[in-house]
This record gives structure tokens, sequence and C-alpha cells, in this order.
């Protein structure tokens, strides 16, 4: 069957989506992984243990270039495993939890200790990172339960906490997190391979860093609790008060000598779809690869951006990246913050002409929900009216998934195996 020409009214959908799509390319784990394996010989074993929602992807191409044989475990969230990536022989894969941790994540996390404490002086650890880590590998300190971590867990991602905050509590939680799984590992060689989804790419806090050293104490997470007033149960706040629970120092035994390589982050998907914008004629401006702020005021800005940046009649797109925060104050809402961005966006534009957007997660799901994220055009707004949705009663209700449902502008993509965070793209088409 002859394929449909792609109409005007189509054609900055199509464009949006490329760039999109391009940007996830360039950070896959097919273009970023093989280069970073290593050749080198090993006396003793290879144990491979990946993490987060790129683990099933890292883990079936890393394998496809070692040279020793592998053992190993593969956790990553629930659905992201499977084809195309089909794991070789000798890796147990779990799927667990997320965003919230579950039973499965704390399997998890014993197995993962486990496997890297029977390590030897000659053997090797190969760990594979990726976003979603923290939630995946879940192993409390003495005196906090996993139903603990799963109430200070969905407190905090209501909050409006950064996720380098939410990590930072996480870390001092944790009998994995914060270096404490290269310290099991310990007299192995340790070698650590990231997929960054944190701005700024410092490797402490993509997954909460089981085998990085960290940089955060006690002290800063008990802060963190109490500058978003969060109401932690009282043995989690023991816990945060008990100096047994500092992360271990960076010199201690697995983290120092450790080799930690950041092999994709923000910027590469940025400046792939940076290259395919100007490839079509478009003027790029280019925000940056590290953006945090609340999504609603996030779109608001970009927006008055996009219209005074309209205003010379050219082709143009404007490109970020970056984690945004939402403060859920309607806990039966649907949606996540590229939604919530955009939305955000769509009031501020008010139907503004020429101007069409998408912001997804380059994970392929947007907070909890299953699709990466959404399109915003013109008439976003008069199409929604026209259905007798209410975008600022939406917006306020947390409820930006059912507006953008309702419209059929919802991106959806499946999971993606590749996490580098949000990628945002404002279209603007040129003067007729």
């Amino acid at each position: 069957m002859e394929a449909r020409p792609v109409s005007a009214h189509d054609q900055p959908r199509a464009m949006l989506r490329r760039l999109f799509d391009e940007a996830v390319a360039a950070v896959s784990a097919e273009r970023c992984v093989p280069a970073a394996i290593g050749q080198e010989p090993i006396n003793g074993r290879t144990l491979l243990l990946a993490v987060g929602k790129g683990a099933a992807a890292m883990s079936a191409v890393a394998a496809r270039h070692m040279k020793a044989p592998l053992s190993g475990l593969v956790v990553t969230r629930h659905g992201h495993s499977g084809p195309p990536h089909v794991l070789p022989p000798g890796l147990e894969l779990i799927e667990a939890g997320h965003p919230v941790p579950d039973d499965d994540s704390l399997y998890a996390a014993q197995r993962a200790l486990e496997l890297a404490g029977a390590l030897g002086p000659s053997d090797r650890l190969v760990m594979l990172v990726s976003g979603g880590g923290s939630a995946l590998l879940t192993l409390p300190v003495p005196g906090v339960t996993l139903a603990d971590k799963q109430v200070v867990t969905q407190a905090l991602l209501r909050s409006g906490a950064t996720i380098g905050e939410i990590n930072s509590v996480r870390k001092h939680l944790s009998l994995i997190k914060g270096g404490r799984l290269a310290v099991a590992a310990a007299p192995a060689q340790v070698t650590t391979l990231i997929i960054s989804d944190v701005p700024g790419d410092d490797p402490s806090f993509v997954a909460s860093g089981p085998t990085v050293a960290d940089t955060t104490t006690l002290e800063i997470a008990r802060e963190i609790i109490a500058r978003y007033g969060i109401d932690v149960p009282a043995n989690v706040a023991a816990a945060l008060a008990d100096s047994a629970n500092e992360t271990p120092p960076s010199d201690a035994m697995g983290l120092a000598g450790g080799t930690v390589r950041v092999i994709a982050v923000a910027r590469d998907a940025l400046n792939a779809a940076r290259r395919l914008a100007e490839g079509e004629g478009y003027k790029v401006t280019d925000l940056g690869d590290h953006l945090q702020a609340e999504a609603r005021h996030l779109g608001a800005g970009h927006a008055a951006l996009a219209r005074r940046v309209a205003a010379d009649g050219q082709k143009r797109v404007i490109l970020s990246g970056g984690e945004t925060t939402v403060r859920v104050t309607n806990p039966d809402g649907r949606g996540g913050r590229n939604l919530e961005y955009l939305l955000g966006l769509a009031i501020e534009l008010d139907g503004a002409p020429r101007i069409h957007a998408i912001a997804c997660d380059t994970d392929g799901i947007d907070g909890t929900e299953d699709n990466a994220g959404a399109i915003v055009t013109p008439d976003t707004l008069a199409r929604a009216r026209a259905l007798g949705l209410d975008a600022r009663a939406m917006l306020d209700a947390n409820d930006a998934y059912r507006f953008f449902e309702a419209l059929g502008d919802l991106v959806v993509t499946g999971p993606t195996r590749t996490n580098v965070n949000d990628l945002r793209a404002i279209l603007i088409e040129g003067a007729s």
C-alpha cells in the first residue's frame, strides 16, 4: 500500500517526532556501549551487574563485545526487558518496581550484594548503570522497612524535590547505594559505565551511585527532609540521625581505584536533535541540557521566549534538556513532568500561530503513565475547549494526562531502553 503523504498540518508534528527519535537513538546502548567496553585480559571471573531502565539493552550489547565468559544479574523496570535485547545465558534477569520500589527491588538488591561479595582479588565487576536504579535496587538500613522506603519515596516524588535531593536521602537509607556495592565487591576490580539521567551528570547521583563514592552526608539528607516538610516515619528519622548510616568514604576499598565512565548524557541527545534541525533548515536555540525548575513554570517561560523569537518569521527550533519537578497537590491526578511542562506552555501560548512543541522523557515513560510525553499545536486549547476541557483547572489538578489523552496528542513509544532524561523541542514554522 502506498504511504499517505504527510499533510502540511501534520508536518510540524512529524518533524517534532523525528527530533525526539533522533535524540533517543544517539544515546542508545547500541551507540554508546561498544566503544566503552574494554578488552583488557582478566585472570579471574567477570561479573556483570546492570541496573536501570536501560539495563537489558546495555547488557545485551556489552555481552556481544566482551571476550570474557560472563555471569551476572540484570535488574530493570517491569516491562523494560525482552526483544530486541535478548540476554545471553549466564545473566539472571529481575524486573522490579519503579518509581516506587517493591518486593522485587528488595530481592534484586540482596542478590546483587550476594554476587558482588563472592568476588575475589583476580575477578572483575562490570557495573552498567542507567536511570531508575534507585528504586530497582532497594535494601533498607537496619530499623527501616521496605514499607518505610515506599512511603518516603512517594513523599519525595510528590514534594517537588530535585532528583539529586531525592537520591541524597535514598543513599542514607540504603545498604547498597552510595558506593556500598563497590565496597562489597572489594578487592575485585570495579568498572562502572553510566548512561546519565541527572542534570549535571554527576555519576554519584545516577541510580544513587551503588559503585560510586558519595558526595553527600546524613546532615544534607536531613536538611532536604526538613526543607520540603516531609513527615517521615520515626524510624526513618532515627536512621538519618545514626552515624552508622553515613556512606563510605571515597578512599574505602572498592571505591579507591575503581574506574567510572559516563558514556551517554543529555548533551549527546540534544546535539543529535540540533544536527537534524539544522539540516532541515531551522535556526536552533539551545537552552542547555540541565534545566531544573517547576515544570509548569518552565513551560510558561519557554512560551514567552517562543513568542519573542517567532516575531522574526524564521523557521526555528528551541531545544532544552534536563529534569523538571512537579509539586503534586492532587494524588488522584494523572500526568508527569513533561505533560505539566507542555500544558503550562500551551496555556501561556494561548493559541499563538506557527508554534508547536514536544516534550518527552527519553526512557519512554513520563512519570508513571504509559506515554513518553505529548505534543502541543497552535490549536491545542481550541480543540480542548471544544471538548469541554478546562486546561488551567486540569493543570492545577495535576491531571495533564487526561487532557492530552482526550486530544489524542500523547506520544507513546514504549520503553526505549535508555534514559538521559527529558528532551524538549519548540518548533516555529516560518512565516508565509
